[in-house]
């Protein structure tokens, strides 16, 4: 489901003009992108959370080249599923 999608999907199930259900779901990712870059995790009971990652440094090898690389540590965002958001999937 693209985003258009979501936005008509939304839009017609709460009657709402599809220019305010982007401008609401934009302001989510925002605030959700907002927060991790400060890291911050999101937590929406019984639907999942929103959370920061961190990788540790590592090595890596490129095989082609037969050469080793350093991967610097890092974060990544992450989603985490609530156990009832799990449950309605099986």
């Amino acid at each position: 489901m693209t985003k258009s999608e979501l936005v008509a999907k939304i839009a017609k199930t709460t009657h709402l003009e599809d220019r305010s259900v982007l401008l609401i779901i934009e302001s989510f990712m925002s605030t959700v992108k907002g927060s991790l870059e400060k890291k911050e995790n999101i937590d929406l009971k019984e639907f999942g959370s929103f959370i920061v990652k961190h990788r540790a440094e590592k090595t890596a090898r490129n095989v082609h080249k037969n050469t080793i690389l350093i991967v610097p540590a890092h974060n990544i965002p992450a989603f985490k599923p609530s156990k009832q958001f799990i449950e309605s999937i099986k």
